[in-house]
């Protein structure tokens, strides 16, 4: 393929995803396929000999499409939202086109220099401590991760580091295995999973923290666990707070845990990958109050604030934190530049131009723009809220925070599970579940972009009329017996 034909393809490939964003909704939201489907469909082995463009472009519908989950879709309401939009789009193929490796100052000026200033950008948005940013000369800053995931396994790695070198600097007898082998790092048990799994490729004993009954890791409950932990011998060396939990957008009280931290050398992280998109407006910033107890903080721009993923964003008030757990000078990556090794601030030392779609996006929409966004969402998820209020065969199972709501039929487990099965059955709207203590619930999550109040109405038409029909159901069968 040449320029020439690239332009003329490029063209059909952005007409087709236009056309795509344009009608999803009239597709099933959820992919009405079995494992393996796609291996029959394909050939077991790649071709000898080019094919055209036009054999490849036909079987996007083909093959790809029915096997698509459609997370932009009006309907979708599980899991939480991946951002979506047109700027994002673009600016995603310009880093495509330009295809820099910006994994130092001098290996790409801009790719380094733009990514620092917009995370300054949205640190701003969301009125983090000046300690976070990086400003002209501050000692903190932002970096792009891949995931939560990413950020929550850096920061654990470096706050690793940083109390090893600390207690071998104090105790020169102790090896580096004496002091891994009594690190202990906590998270409420309402974390994501991500967390534990962090402290798994860390090599370090991971503890949960008992959540309170609006499944909240409080102050006191911390404390308890670190004196036990000290008066056995261990070092607590790590905390993640989760702002917005991924179950039921619960916040952990970053007020009470943030001076438990500071005062027992505790890093503390803050996990906010969904919520933290909504603290750009002024009466959700409340949520990051003690956030200046922490060193450091991430959340996902590309779940909420239209930024297509991937993009991650993670602060730190120490950079120097991050550089010395992880930068290497091998000679291939020395340059005579004294920003070189700024970003060696992640797991992978390649890292591509992501920070063009903060610009575009930031740009085009301005903070008005977004702010509207996140406001429309929770607007719709209080809507949803108040239909299963008034629905006396249901009840609201944690309080709604932001943009889900979490919900299920009054009685059973296995009740609740055959009307999810029901509902995803149908292939019109897609919910996913969580378990809250002993109950099983479903998650309402507003995701879309282009998601409107009559999407949400006629979700509830359909929940409550395979609602009825179950009940009915169940009912007979009681009968029977």
């Amino acid at each position: 393929m040449d320029a020439t034909e690239f332009r003329k393809r490029g063209k059909e490939m952005v007409d087709y995803i236009a056309d795509y964003i344009e009608t999803i909704h009239k597709r099933p939201v959820y992919p009405d396929v079995e494992p393996g489907y796609l291996r029959c469909l394909i050939p077991e082995s790649a071709p000898q000999e080019p094919e055209s463009f036009e054999d490849v472009f036909k079987d996007i519908e083909k093959i790809i499409m029915p096997g698509v989950t459609h997370w932009n879709s009006p309907y979708f309401f599980a899991y939480f939202p991946v951002a979506h939009s047109f700027p994002a789009l673009l600016a995603d193929i310009l880093s495509g086109g330009i295809g820099c490796m910006g994994f130092s100052w001098a290996a790409s000026p801009a790719c380094t220099e733009l990514e620092t200033v917009m995370l300054d950008w949205l640190g701003k948005m969301i009125n983090l401590p000046e300690e976070f940013l990086a400003g002209r000369d501050g000692e903190g800053g932002g970096v792009i991760q891949g995931s939560a995931s990413e950020a929550t396994l850096v920061s654990l790695l470096a706050a690793r580091t940083k109390t090893v070198r600390r207690f071998q600097l104090e105790n020169p007898e102790l090896t580096e295995s004496d002091i891994m082998g009594r690190l202990v790092a906590y998270a409420s048990d309402m974390a994501h999973c991500s967390v534990e799994r962090a402290a798994l490729i860390g090599g370090v004993k991971m503890k949960n923290i008992p959540s309170d009954d609006k499944f909240t890791a409080r102050g006191s409950a911390l404390q308890k666990a670190v004196d036990e932990d000290k008066a056995a011998g261990l070092i607590p060396f790590f905390f993640c707070a989760t702002l917005g939990t991924t179950a039921c957008c619960s916040f952990d009280k970053l007020l009470e845990l943030g001076p438990i931290c500071n005062k027992e050398n505790i890093w503390l992280h803050i996990d906010a990958a969904y919520a933290g998109s909504s603290f750009i407006c002024p009466e959700f910033r409340y949520l990051l109050n003690g956030v200046e107890y922490a060193n450091s903080l991430n959340f996902n721009p590309h779940k909420w604030l239209l930024i297509n993923f991937d993009c991650s964003a993670m602060w730190v008030k120490k950079r120097s934190d991050l550089i010395g757990a992880f930068k290497l000078d091998p000679l291939y990556l020395q340059h005579n530049h004294q920003e070189s090794g700024t970003f060696h601030w992640q797991i992978p030392l390649g890292r591509r131009f992501r920070s063009l779609k903060m610009w575009f996006v930031f740009r085009m929409y301005g903070v008005k723009g977004l702010q509207e966004h996140i406001r429309q969402h929770v607007k719709l998820s209080h809507e949803f809220e108040q239909l299963v209020l008034q629905d006396e065969r249901f009840e609201i199972c944690s309080e709604v925070m932001l943009g889900l709501v979490c919900f299920r039929l009054k009685g059973s487990n296995e009740l609740n599970e055959e009307l999810l099965k029901n509902i995803n059955d149908t292939k019109k709207i897609h919910l996913v579940p969580c378990q809250l203590r002993e109950k099983f619930v479903l998650r309402f999550a507003i995701c879309s972009r282009t998601v409107e109040s009559n999407h949400v109405q006629l979700a509830w038409q359909l929940i409550t009329k395979l609602a009825t029909g179950l009940l009915k159901a169940w009912e007979q069968k009681d009968i029977k017996n």
